[in-house]
């Protein structure tokens, strides 16, 4: 377990393996423990890179609301702190929201990027303006002070978890804090705002030619989201599939798939 600043915050990362690199960022209000059934898929094969965005699993607080271009210099910084150089290339894997900033990174860092793999990743076509950072900040504050995060964070966390991964205690750690409601809240709050700037990026930075990048999707009999996921993968010349069964958080579900597509891409 080991603790990098970045931006004056402490980040909470783990690095197991060796290989290639591949950077695992899971979506809101999620953990590094939520890759634990893909790791041992690929680390004996690739250096598996997981960490925590400020105020989620054990990472300090954010200073600040999140960006499209500040979660993509996010995952630079990182890997700078991690001794990974400009000229070693990475594949970076975004579960859901996740998705928005491992597409901003292989837009705004194209020579560090070797591939993209989006695991049912958020997809907005037309976002909605954002809630002010203040009314988060201020239902954070309302719902720690009547000490909801200790009594039902972990409860809310098994209830959207199948098959939770994680042990009691390490959830009951991560769950009961004010620290990652706030910091689930916050990046809820600035959504759309993300997600209007990545489609800014996208009319202004290119994807490097050849990038291989895979969109998996889990459509659970959903034909509207698997067509918007199809959407997704066509506008970004993407490889499709749909892994079925699955929820959508599949690299719980299948970790197979995930671990396939980046292995996979790796080798292209």
């Amino acid at each position: 377990m080991t603790f990098v600043r970045i931006g004056g915050v402490a980040h909470h990362v783990t690095v197991e393996g060796a290989g290639p690199v591949c950077v695992l960022s899971a979506g809101l209000g999620l953990s590094w423990f939520d890759w634990d059934r893909v790791v041992p898929l690929l680390a004996p094969y690739r250096t598996v890179v997981r960490f925590d965005r400020p105020g989620h699993g054990l990472s300090a607080p954010a200073s600040a609301p999140p960006t499209a271009a500040g979660e993509a210099d996010r995952i630079g910084s990182l890997l700078d702190a991690l001794g990974v150089g400009h000229r070693d290339p990475v594949t970076v894997v975004g579960h859901s929201i996740a998705g928005f900033h491992a597409e901003a990174f292989a837009r705004l860092h194209p020579t560090r990027t070797a591939g993209l793999v989006l695991v049912d990743s958020s997809v907005e076509e037309h976002p909605r303006p954002a809630r002010t950072a203040a009314v988060s900040r201020a239902l954070g504050r309302a719902l720690s002070a009547a000490g909801l995060p200790a009594a039902l964070g972990p409860a809310v966390r098994r209830a959207a978890v199948r098959s939770d991964p994680a042990s009691p205690a390490l959830v009951r750690r991560v769950y009961r804090t004010s620290r990652v409601l706030r910091g689930t809240l916050l990046e809820n709050a600035h959504y759309g705002a993300v997600a209007a700037e990545l489609l800014d990026l996208r009319d202004r930075f290119p994807l490097p030619p050849g990038l291989p990048v895979t969109v998996l999707a889990a459509p659970e009999g959903s034909a509207r989201w698997e067509r918007r996921q199809r959407a997704l993968a066509r506008r970004l010349d993407a490889s499709y599939e749909a892994v079925v069964p699955s929820g959508h958080l599949v690299m719980l579900d299948r970790p197979d798939a995930v671990a396939r597509a980046v292995l996979r891409q790796e080798a292209a």
